[in-house]
């Protein structure tokens, strides 16, 4: 074998051992350790920089059209070793989008929020303004990398907060978001919680103990106009993290501001109601118009 064969072998090697390296969480950002592969982008915004990644499937490069997913809250790994969560690698990543591209036809993108699967920055501080500003940022990366020209967007919880924030920055590259059990009237929520705990009030506080939560709620007038995009706000009325009566607030402001919405109920899983039953959000996104494209099947 030759060594140019050798190094050719151990370089794939390396990478693959990369791609299975659990991805750390909570870490501040860092230029020099910032990965310089596709999945990952150096981002400048307004409250600071960061280093987020991303995982794909299917042809990025100049598509029309691309599905852009956003996770929920992830507290409850945030204290455990990277090595401990699960599909905390940049290959198990990629594995979903694969999945996700199968089921949809369209070139996915999984954007890990700050502090999460790699991303820096503190999950700790999530629906603060830098938190939406980042994945904004982000997005603004991968368009530009790619040439992508439109954007899905899909997230749940926590993700659906964020994908509303993003529309709410006026973005107009947006054909659909698909909204899964998302947080609105965020301060009222927590107050909710706080009652349902016995817990003394702290009308100021978001549940994450942080005042001044940025709620796409109180910005739908930054939603850019477009009679094409449709908003589905979908979820459960028995949901007990995320009320769906605030949920359908915001889906009733997004009309009210002359939005093309719908509300939709779907069945969850018990206790809590929260995530829902039989691939919703997939689901939704046939629901969707596509300008013109067609997913490949």
């Amino acid at each position: 074998m030759s060594r140019w064969c050798v190094s050719g072998f151990l370089l794939l090697i390396s990478v693959f051992a990369y791609a299975e390296t659990p991805l750390l969480w909570n870490q501040p950002p860092s230029r020099q350790h910032c990965p310089t592969s596709n999945d990952a982008a150096w981002v400048q915004y307004p409250s600071g920089e960061a280093c987020m990644r991303y995982f794909s499937a299917g042809t990025l490069r100049d598509a029309p059209l691309a599905l852009v997913v956003l996770k929920g809250d992830r507290v409850a790994q945030i204290k455990r070793s990277p090595d401990a969560i699960p599909g905390n690698t940049a290959n198990s990543q990629r594995r979903q989008a694969r999945a996700m591209l199968r089921q949809t036809g369209l070139p996915t993108i999984i954007i890990a929020r700050p502090g999460t699967y790699g991303s820096s920055g503190n999950h700790y501080r999530r629906r603060q303004a830098e938190e939406f500003q980042a994945i904004a940022a982000t997005l603004d990366a991968i368009k530009a990398r790619y040439g992508i020209q439109r954007f899905i967007l899909s997230g749940h919880s926590g993700g659906a907060t964020a994908a509303s924030a993003l529309l709410a920055t006026g973005r107009r590259d947006i054909d659909c978001a698909v909204l899964t059990s998302g947080a609105w009237g965020l301060l009222e929520r927590t107050q909710r919680m706080r009652q349902q705990r016995n817990a003394p009030p702290a009308p100021a506080l978001d549940s994450t103990g942080l005042p001044h939560p940025w709620d796409p709620l109180d910005h739908i007038s930054g939603i850019a106009a477009d009679p094409l995009r449709l908003i589905l706000v979908i979820g459960n009325p028995q949901d007990r993290n995320t009320p769906f009566d605030l949920q359908a607030r915001f889906a009733g402001a997004l009309r009210e501001h002359g939005h093309r919405v719908m509300l939709l109920e779907r069945p969850a899983a018990p206790p809590e109601y929260h995530d829902l039953l039989g691939n919703a959000a997939i689901n939704a996104i046939k629901l969707c118009p596509q300008r013109g494209h067609t997913p490949k099947p």
